[in-house]
């Protein structure tokens, strides 16, 4: 069970939401705007030409100077003086990242900025909600180690929810594809619960009795 966004118990199963809904909450919705001297943004790519809906994930590479080095994330990079604006940005760089063009996808809203304040340099990142009706080939370029789909019910899996040690800490993560490959977490994590948040579901968290595995 989950509160849903009036603040009352929904009985919905998370495994019944989808990008329907996902839609219908992004559309009555004015998403929080940060203002930045630095901005980074990020397409999330919605599939529901499976058994259920997907998400499209992407390994980047390991590259010296790449503050995401290595790490799951969305499709997304830097703005730059170039783009028309931030969504121009996150649309580019799916394309050169991935090969995907959305502009044949059909949009389905933004999510709240975040601010990226454990970077060296602070920058706000800017995310936008797409979803593809035709399963085109993703095609990784130089940057991206890997590309693929994941299932809403994989995110989910409370099984699949682990923590992640970085600078002193623990901070929550999902394990998208084996154990010995990078978990999601951080900036990328805080969007999947943003985005799930639309329509009142919380990211599980793992019981602490299940924790012993956690670096």
């Amino acid at each position: 069970m989950h509160r849903s966004r009036h603040g009352h118990r929904d009985d919905r199963r998370t495994d019944l939401i989808g990008i329907d809904d996902i839609r219908a909450a992004l559309a009555t919705r004015a998403p929080r705007e940060l203002a930045a001297s630095r901005r980074a943004a990020v397409a999330i790519v919605l599939s529901d030409i499976g058994p259920g809906p997907e998400v499209l994930f992407i390994e980047r590479a390991e590259r010296a100077g790449d503050p995401w080095s290595g790490h799951m994330a969305f499709p997304g990079g830097r703005v730059d003086p170039s783009d028309v604006d931030a969504r121009a940005a996150a649309e580019r760089e799916t394309r050169e990242e991935v090969g995907l063009d959305l502009a044949v996808a059909e949009s389905l809203g933004r999510l709240d900025d975040l601010r990226g304040m454990r970077l060296v340099v602070p920058l706000v990142l800017s995310a936008f909600v797409y979803r593809l009706d035709v399963r085109a080939p993703v095609v990784p370029n130089y940057e991206v180690r890997d590309a693929f789909w994941v299932p809403f019910a994989d995110l989910f899996d409370p099984s699949r929810h682990v923590g992640h040690r970085w600078a002193g800490m623990r901070w929550p993560g999902v394990r998208v594809r084996d154990p010995d490959r990078p978990v999601v977490w951080g900036l990328t994590y805080r969007l999947l619960e943003s985005l799930f948040a639309t329509v009142g579901v919380a990211m599980p968290r793992r019981p602490r009795s299940d924790r012993s595995d956690e670096p």
